[in-house]
């Protein structure tokens, strides 16, 4: 069945409450990618939509531009930021089993931390990019190694009190991840490798891409029109260095609006996830994914996306208790690498998601104002 007549069923059997046509949804997707991928030059995109827990797919353009090889599902595009969220879940796996507390400070898990200015912070400062002001990335002579990220991590001079500003940054959740896998006593790449992705059913996700699976992997274009592909460095499992498809993300998707059906401590690290722990504006930090009450306007996900929040110091106001978990939420991420650009949305209480894979890093703005258009028509 075509992705066009399993959308005519879905509709028909009452999935989704859009008004939308089976014969325009296709027409809804072209309308929000073709444009893009004319503008900016991008050599191909996938895109997968989920209603009601089925998925549908949406293919655009070259995985290769040397071999001609063509977009599908299955083409494994890098995730950039969107890796965040898979860190997010394996500390949240931490903290479900009790072997991770949000309220510890780094030395509980890394000694040498110990005395150190960040050593005030704590893990959940790490995980929501409030720990006093950690820069977007490492200076360029912080070596790949722990020697070197702990005397980088041991000098640091926090700008900030803990909790007081949010300052988007890889080496702060890298760090989180660091931490958490400390206290499952494992590699973070080990423990989702051979725990997490498994139980979730993804089989084509990645964080060391073996070799059969090499054939399958997009090439990224560059600025310069040069096919790229990401090298790892420090913390890049933990902060960007994921690798997948639309079809796996859209089960990655499908598992964060229902997680009934996975075990009960995965379902819990899931769910984990979709606490609210800090106010940015009308942005909600969480681990991992940031929240925006739903309905959300359009120009509130673009200012919660925006370089202000992810190049800026923003002030962040602690939310005690916690916000709990909700339906009524538009949970999103961007990513992006040198060669590749990601945005992945979904709204629990309407069982809708979205995935938007790319393989040239094209403008954030652009990725949430397709999203919001084709999500808008299965409200």
């Amino acid at each position: 069945m075509s992705t066009l007549s399993r959308m005519a069923f879905a509709i028909a059997a009452g999935c989704c409450t859009s008004v939308v046509g089976a014969a325009d949804l296709q027409s809804v997707v072209d309308q929000a990618i073709q444009p893009i991928m004319k503008q900016y030059d991008v050599p191909g995109i996938a895109v997968a939509v989920t209603v009601n827990g089925k998925p549908f797919y949406f293919s655009y353009g070259l995985a290769s531009k040397e071999s001609n090889a063509p977009v599908t599902e299955n083409t494994l595009f890098e995730l950039g930021s969107v890796s965040k969220t898979f860190t997010a879940t394996m500390a949240s796996y931490a903290l479900v089993q009790g072997k991770l507390s949000l309220d510890d400070h780094p030395s509980r898990y890394v000694p040498k931390m110990k005395g150190s200015a960040l050593d005030k912070a704590t893990v959940l400062n790490f995980g929501t990019y409030t720990a006093g002001g950690l820069p977007l990335q490492f200076p360029d002579d912080v070596t790949d190694n722990d020697a070197g990220m702990l005397a980088y991590f041991g000098k640091f001079k926090p700008k900030y009190a803990p909790g007081a500003m949010r300052e988007y940054s890889n080496p702060s959740l890298g760090m989180f991840g660091h931490l958490a896998g400390r206290a499952l006593k494992a590699e973070p790449a080990d423990v989702l490798e051979k725990q997490i992705l498994p139980k979730l059913g993804l089989t084509s996700t990645y964080l060391r891409m073996p070799p059969n699976a090499v054939s399958h992997y997009a090439w990224g274009y560059n600025r310069d029109n040069q096919p790229v592909r990401m090298r790892p460095e420090l913390f890049s499992a933990q902060t960007y260095g994921v690798r997948s498809s639309s079809a796996d993300m859209i089960r990655y998707v499908q598992a964060n609006i229902d997680p009934s059906h996975l075990d009960a401590t995965l379902r819990r690290a899931i769910e984990g996830t979709h606490v609210g722990y800090y106010r940015i504006g009308d942005t909600v930090q969480g681990l991992g994914w940031e929240q925006y009450a739903y309905p959300v306007a359009l120009d509130t996900l673009l200012a919660g996306n925006a370089n202000k929040m992810s190049r800026e110091a923003n002030p962040a106001t602690l939310l005690s208790p916690p916000q709990p978990a909700s339906d009524n939420v538009w949970y999103n991420k961007t990513g992006a690498t040198g060669g590749f650009s990601s945005y992945v949305a979904f709204v629990p209480a309407k069982k809708i998601g979205i995935v938007i894979l790319a393989n040239r890093n094209y403008p954030i703005p652009e990725r949430l104002k397709a999203a919001y258009a084709i999500l808008s028509q299965l409200e």
